[in-house]
């Protein structure tokens, strides 16, 4: 079973603390926006079509129409042609009278109906308006992967509309098309977190934290010991110009003939070839400061450049 599937199982065992009735309505409304269709009767009867492979949406989704409405429904479960194929299940709502007037209730009918914005005054109808989006269109990444999560539907004002309710969340969200499809896109890990958090996926929420923190954690790490190795190399780089540099002074005119300040210092990286800089310092017990040390060596791969101009340029 994926993430996805998980928040939205999760999603369907929700309880609305508060305005229960109203926040089932705009659920199925956005529900049925997102994934549903619309069957034409004769005499100005209307009925609506859900297809969905989750169990748990159609169930949601035929609680709420017989509580709120009464409406008679039919379920029908199609097999999967192989192991690997999921049941499809739809569920729906004969052409009627009755069907017309839920749909009508529901701002579903007629077609060009939208979700009026007086029914998104209280938190509870915002949270649930973006719950059936993401029940009816939904998706979000596993956390070990990259951070996404999407709405998609057909209707461009409607994707519009999600993309106001979840402003009033402060949480900023791209539109793009995707196959004649118009697609709400989440990427940042704080935006998903958040849009889990409002929907009510908490148990997801908490399995999408702390695979983040883990990933930051792992990352951080990474991160220094890249650091680490760069330095380190840095370092190891530098001795070995410094040896190379010696050894053609040493060549050229021996190490003894240096001023005593160079020569100093010259004879202890000899003795240290793989001694860092501070490493040095300590061996000097302080007499010469690391600056100091690294001014002198550079001296030292200065002169060794003018006896020997390409001496170093395979280092």
């Amino acid at each position: 079973m994926s993430f996805a599937e998980d928040v939205k199982n999760e999603l369907c065992q929700y309880e609305s603390s508060s305005d229960a009735d109203v926040a089932m309505k705009i659920e199925a409304s956005c529900l049925l926006r997102m994934g549903g269709s619309i069957i034409l009767g004769m005499k100005g009867a209307v009925g609506i079509r859900l297809a969905t492979a989750n169990n748990a949406v159609a169930r949601r989704l035929l609680g709420i129409l017989k509580k709120q409405y009464e409406l008679p429904t039919n379920v029908l479960v199609r097999q999967g042609l192989n192991l690997r194929k999921k049941n499809m299940y739809t569920l729906s709502v004969e052409p009627s009278i009755e069907g017309r007037q839920a749909l009508e209730d529901l701002a579903l009918w007629p077609v060009t109906e939208q979700i009026p914005r007086s029914w998104l005054k209280s938190m509870e109808a915002r949270r649930a308006f973006l719950r059936g989006a993401f029940l009816g269109g939904g998706s979000v990444n596993k956390p070990q992967s990259d951070y996404h999560l999407e709405f998609m539907t057909g209707n461009e004002n409607f994707a519009k509309e999600i993309i106001h309710v979840l402003r009033l969340f402060h949480i900023h969200a791209g539109l793009t098309e995707r196959k004649e499809e118009y697609v709400v896109y989440l990427k940042e890990g704080d935006a998903v977190t958040n849009c889990l958090q409002i929907m009510g996926a908490q148990s997801a929420l908490m399995e999408f934290e702390n695979v983040r923190i883990m990933k930051t954690v792992r990352n951080q790490i990474n991160r220094q010991v890249n650091c680490e190795t760069a330095n380190l190399q840095k370092v190891v780089d530098a001795a070995v110009r410094q040896v190379k540099a010696i050894r053609i002074i040493d060549r050229e005119i021996g190490i003894d003939a240096l001023p005593d300040k160079l020569r100093i210092v010259a004879r202890l990286r000899w003795d240290n070839p793989e001694a860092s800089l501070k490493e040095l310092e300590e061996l000097m017990d302080g007499e010469l400061s690391k600056s100091g040390i690294g001014h002198r060596l550079k001296k030292i791969e200065a002169l060794a450049l003018m006896y020997d101009p390409m001496g170093l340029e395979e280092i």
